[in-house]
């Protein structure tokens, strides 16, 4: 056993795979500062349950290191930590849009970090949030579509959805059978498309950017990309995976 705190941690490298079992498959990741707790570890091996969404799985035991309260989250699509504050220095890490560091002052441009300096225009106070959902989504489009992805680095249909929520403050599960469950308000069939609605089938979901246009992470596209809602609904069902299967509609946003 490690010397980690016994019940909480933090995830300390850029991204880290959430897995199925050891060695498994991903099912979701983590990102940099994200708080988890430990339900057992070795050497090897965590077990954790990520306070985010309760979302539980294994992680490497290097990937951990103890916990911290974080004051600042990476409110860009991504930023780099650098070896001093100024931006022709050496970088560190790559950090994903939601990344969660510790500031300790700023210097000039830059604020100090437990990730190295990073730009202060790519932060935000961990208890500011944005107000648009889906224009969190449209700074990630053109991101390579990568299953169980939740990065600026990489990215799945419901990671598009819980990223946008997060950043304003929603809580969101990570996958998007719960998010039909958890998520909005059901619209009755029929209803008018407005910006902000999620559409569902089994197994994907999708924002609607405006009422012709779906936003969503893809494997048609291989991308976070936009699609003509009334075509993207028929494609859907032409390659067999069936029609939509609910409308939902957040809360507006204070």
């Amino acid at each position: 056993m490690s010397d980690l705190p016994a019940s909480e941690a933090r995830i300390a490298l850029p991204v880290v795979d959430l897995l199925r079992h050891p060695q498994g498959p991903r099912d979701r990741q983590l990102l940099c500062g994200e708080a988890v707790f430990v339900l057992d570890q070795d050497k090897d091996w965590a077990q954790v349950r990520a306070a985010k969404d309760g979302y539980s799985g294994y992680v490497a035991t290097p990937a951990l290191a103890p916990a911290q309260k974080p004051s600042h989250w990476i409110s860009a699509r991504a930023s780099h930590g650098y070896t001093r504050p100024d931006f022709k220095s050496p970088e560190i890490c790559a950090l994903s849009l939601g990344s969660r560091v510790l500031v300790s002052g700023p210097e000039g441009r830059f604020a100090k970090t437990d990730q190295g300096y990073i730009p202060l225009v790519h932060l935000s106070p961990v208890d500011q949030h944005m107000d648009d959902p889906v224009a969190v989504a449209e700074g990630l489009l053109s991101t390579p579509y990568l299953w169980g992805g939740n990065s600026s680095f990489g990215i799945d249909c419901s990671g598009l959805v819980q990223a946008g929520c997060l950043a304003c403050g929603i809580p969101c599960p990570g996958d998007s059978g719960p998010q039909e469950r958890d998520l909005g308000t059901l619209l009755p069939p029929g209803s008018a498309y407005q910006r902000g609605d999620l559409l569902f089938w089994k197994g994907h979901v999708a924002w609607v950017r405006d009422p012709g246009t779906l936003l969503h992470a893809n494997v048609h596209a291989m991308a976070v990309a936009l699609e003509p809602l009334a075509s993207a609904i028929a494609r859907i069902a032409d390659q067999g995976d069936g029609p939509v299967t609910a409308h939902k509609r957040l809360a507006p946003q204070t």
